[in-house]
Formats: structure tokens, sequence, C-alpha cells
């Protein structure tokens, strides 16, 4: 089903506000569709302090493991994040309400991710959790699904999405010729990746 982002707000706030119970709400979409963006509108059109963000992002592989496997010019690709630790941290998010659970933060200035920076405090019910693979199935991935209550996935235009993820590359330091080049490449095969997937969300939300 297609909704817009303000049906799509409406749902998170009946998923807060159904009982005591923890929600958490799985935001997919390929690089560039906005889940950054989209994840902030939600942040102020909702309850402050009762609602946590865990980007997946947080469990990349260090630059380090990735080139020690060969898989440095892969970077964003199924096989190189932590997906166990990540479906133990949504596990424990889901199963110990009342616990302070940190989790890693992906620093894009220095890409690397820095240990225990966000955390989902006892008070929080509803948990939205954004990345690129949490409806993939395979790879240790299909363990997500059985954790979230809801799956959105983000739809842009392709063109806008790559022009956006370009310039995003080139922010952070890479050359218009680099952007280019990993837009088209290694971005893009993750994108059909997350894009044979994306049938599996509960809602497609229409970005504007």
């Amino acid at each position: 089903m297609r909704i817009k982002r303000e049906i799509a707000l409406a749902r998170a706030l009946a998923l807060l506000e159904r009982s005591n119970q923890r929600s958490i709400i799985a935001i997919i979409g390929k690089p560039g569709a906005g889940k950054s963006t989209f994840s902030k509108y939600l942040s102020e059109n909702l309850p402050t302090g009762l609602v946590a963000f865990v980007p997946m992002d947080g469990y990349h592989l260090s630059n380090k493991v990735l080139n020690d496997l060969g898989r440095s010019n892969r970077k964003g690709a199924p096989d190189t994040f932590d997906v166990d630790g990540y479906v133990a941290l949504l596990r424990r998010i889901k199963n110990s309400p009342d616990e302070s659970i940190y989790f890693p933060i992906f620093d894009r200035a220095i890409e690397e991710s820095i240990a225990a920076e966000g955390v989902v405090k006892p008070e929080v019910k509803l948990v939205i959790t954004e990345g690129n693979y949490l409806l993939h199935n395979d790879g240790g991935w299909q363990g997500v699904a059985p954790l979230v209550d809801e799956s959105w996935c983000l739809d842009l235009p392709d063109a806008l999405r790559m022009s956006r993820l370009i310039n995003r590359h080139i922010a952070f330091g890479r050359t218009p010729e680099e952007a280019q080049a990993w837009a088209h490449g290694s971005d893009e095969n993750n994108a059909q990746i997350i894009g044979a997937s994306a049938s599996r969300a509960d809602f497609t939300i229409e970005v504007d």
C-alpha cells in the first residue's frame, strides 16, 4: 500500500499510543532515498523522549576489517555489516524494555562507527530503525523482520535520488568523478538488492 508521509506519521503516533508495549518500525530505502531526512521529519513531529532512532549503519564493519576481508570496494553491501550484532540489538530492544540499551553510530566524517554513541532508554515506547537491508532475506538479514511491528519503504524517483547521493558523496570529501563512480557502481549494485526486497514492506512511503 502506498501512503503519504503524513499518514505514516499518524501510524507512528498510533503505535506509540496503543499501549505500554514498545514498538519497532523499520524504514528501508535505496542509497540517497532520504532515510535520514524522513527520520528527522518524524523526530520533529513525535513526542520528545518517547521515540528513539537506531540506524543500521552503526553496524558497518570497520575499514580495517573490510580491508582484511577484501571487501573495501564494496562497502555498504549486505556482507559488509555485522548483521548478527544488529539483530541481537533489535532483540534486546524488543525484549528488554526496562534496560538502557546502547548502540554504535556511524560517523560519515570518519567513515567509521563509534561504539555506544546512541542509547534506547527505558521510557522509549517507539523505536524507529532505518537502513538498506532490513527486508533482505539472505545472509542473516532475515532475522530482522520478525522483530519489527511494521516495515516502511521510501520511494523517491531514481534521478532525484542519484543526484542527492552524488552531492552527499562530494560533501563528505569525494571528488565529483569519484562520487559519480561510487554512486553508479557500488551504490547502484546495493540499490538493486534493496529494490528486490521492497515488495515485502507493509507500506511504501511517497517522498516529496
